[in-house]
Formats: C-alpha cells, sequence, structure tokens
C-alpha cells in the first residue's frame, strides 16, 4: 500500500499507513483455512535442482517456476490452482485451477503457458517441488515432447521454490481470502483475472524495482 501511494504523489512511512490501515479504517488480516492434505503417489522420477535457489534468469522464458495450491468455497469445498511463473520478472505466464489435483492440470497449464508465448529459445528450465504431478509418466513425457528440462527442489524444502511460494501467499492474502465463492466459475473468474491483470499489470512488485511484472517484462 505505501508503494501505490508513492505511485499516486503521496509519500508516508509505512508505520503511518499500517496505522491509518487499522486504526482508521478498521482493515485487519484474514485468517486463512486449514490446509487440506495431499495424497502422495510414488514418483516414476525425480530430476536434480538445476536452479539452486538462483532465482534470477537474464532473458524472459528461460527459467519458470510452477507448483500448486488449494483454494477454498464458500461450503469449503477445495479447488486446486497451478501456476506458472517466469523468474524473470515474475509474471505469471499460466493459471488454471480445477477441481482435482493430477497430473493432467500440470499438463495443462503446461501447454498453456508455452502457447502463450510467441518464441521460446532451447534450454527452457522448469522447476517444481516433487509432487506426483510432476514426477509422473505423464508429466516427464509431455516435457520431454516439448524439450522442456525440468528441475525440482529438494523433498519438503519451500525455499527451493521461494517465488511460488510468494506468488500463492499474494493471491491469497490480496485476492482469495477477502471473497466467499459460492460458485466455482466466480473462483476461477477471480484467480485468472487477479493473476493476468491485478498481479501482471497493476501490482508492483519490489522484486521489478517496483515495476509491474509486465512493465519489467516489456522492458527486457
Amino acid at each position: 500500500m505505501k508503494v501505490y501511494l508513492e505511485r499516486k504523489g503521496y509519500s508516508y512511512s509505512a508505520v503511518t499507513v499500517h496505522k491509518y490501515m487499522n486504526t482508521e479504517l478498521d482493515l485487519r488480516s484474514i485468517v486463512r483455512p486449514k490446509k487440506p492434505g495431499y495424497e502422495h503417489g510414488k514418483p516414476h522420477k525425480v530430476f536434480d535442482n538445476q536452479l539452486n535457489q538462483n532465482f534470477t534468469a537474464d532473458e524472459i522464458n528461460r527459467k519458470w517456476c510452477t507448483d500448486f495450491t488449494y483454494l477454498f468455497l464458500a461450503n469449503h469445498e477445495v479447488r486446486y490452482n497451478c501456476t506458472i511463473i517466469d523468474l524473470h520478472d515474475r509474471s505469471v505466464i499460466a493459471s488454471i485451477t480445477d477441481r482435482n489435483i493430477t497430473s493432467d492440470l500440470a499438463i495443462r497449464t503446461l501447454r498453456k503457458a508455452l502457447e502463450s508465448q510467441s518464441a521460446i529459445k532451447e534450454g527452457l528450465i522448469l522447476h517444481s517441488d516433487q509432487g506426483s504431478q510432476y514426477t509422473s509418466k505423464a508429466f516427464i513425457e509431455f516435457c520431454k515432447s516439448v524439450h522442456v528440462t525440468q528441475s525440482m527442489s529438494k523433498a519438503g524444502y519451500p525455499y527451493d521454490n521461494a517465488p511460488m511460494e510468494r506468488y500463492f501467499n499474494t493471491l491469497k492474502n490480496e485476492c482469495t481470502n477477502l471473497y466467499e465463492f459460492t460458485t466455482e466459475e466466480a473462483l476461477y473468474q477471480k484467480v485468472e483475472e487477479f493473476a493476468y491483470v491485478d498481479y501482471n499489470h497493476v501490482r508492483p512488485h519490489s522484486f521489478n524495482g517496483y515495476r509491474t511484472p509486465y512493465e519489467a517484462r516489456m522492458a527486457a
């Protein structure tokens, strides 16, 4: 919020902004619902970590990160989102939400990401965790067919995929936790609007020197 105000010509300290949001506007943080458990399958293959926490990329479409997260409807039913971001500027390249957390959802999201980019050089790295969706035979074979090199975090070590953790935190804190979704269509639409409009085009990102991901991408 401090950055938003500065872009409008108002300069206040973070402490002042926080104070007025709490005392004058009565704004408080939202507690997230409990995280559901996942069923973990036996991996077909696990890949080495090609990034080793180097979350920078000199060019667009050289290093992508991906992961799943859980989202809730008003009746507490769970839906799952798969997102891919580009580490060059933290742009959301693809985002799909569905009822099941499957390798098919991972494949559809990667296909959508590839189709959205006009030109991708060889050597594109896709980094993920060791979830069964990414270690499945179907996903591995799809990556090979489209010449995408897989990279994976150490098991149970979220810091190896920190940019995805941060994106999902932002998605929930600034979007999905602020609303009650009575239909899955409303949830799906809101998540896509946040990813492709609010996050990519409106929200300043500290990684980009407080430019939006779109602004940083166009400057590449």
